[in-house]
């Protein structure tokens, strides 16, 4: 492994790979997501109860490659009990720490889900994995958008 693959491959990420967190599915979602991407097969397919303006449980399941797993293990870990605006800040921000130019400070959200987020810095000098970072966030949040009762896709 080269330097720059190795700094890809953070402790926190290899972990929520090999053990991803609510993996699985609900039995009753309230919501749903799916998320596929053509170019490395990277699937992802989420369940969600929301009640009130609130992520009371979230669940994800599919067949991805390490990145997108572990994307997905911490984006249900970071979002379960939040309100779905803290949830659409959470979106954000990861959508900025990988996709601009100059990685943001992430300061709209708590330091604790920060070094979460963060571990997936180096993403960013890999162009062609942002999207299996980014892939199970745009999921959710298209899910959360997507009319009651309605499969959320962002193929």
């Amino acid at each position: 492994m080269s330097f720059g693959v190795e700094s890809l491959y953070s402790e926190l990420i290899l972990e929520h790979s090999r053990y991803p967190r609510n993996y699985g599915r609900l039995p009753q979602p309230t919501h749903t997501g799916e998320g596929y991407n053509p170019l490395c097969g990277d699937q992802v397919h989420l369940t969600l109860r929301v009640e009130g303006a609130k992520i009371e449980d979230i669940k994800f399941e599919g067949k991805s490659c390490a990145i997108c797993k572990a994307s997905a293990s911490v984006m249900t870990s970071v979002v379960k009990g939040r309100s779905l605006s803290e949830a659409e800040t959470l979106f954000r921000a990861f959508h900025e720490l990988l996709t601009q130019e100059e990685a943001p400070a992430l300061t709209q959200v708590s330091p604790e889900v920060q070094d979460r987020l963060q571990a997936f810095a180096a993403v960013r000098n890999f162009p062609v994995r942002v999207k299996c970072a980014t892939l199970p966030w745009h999921a959710l949040h298209t899910a959360l958008h997507a009319p009651a009762g309605e499969i959320a896709s962002t193929e």
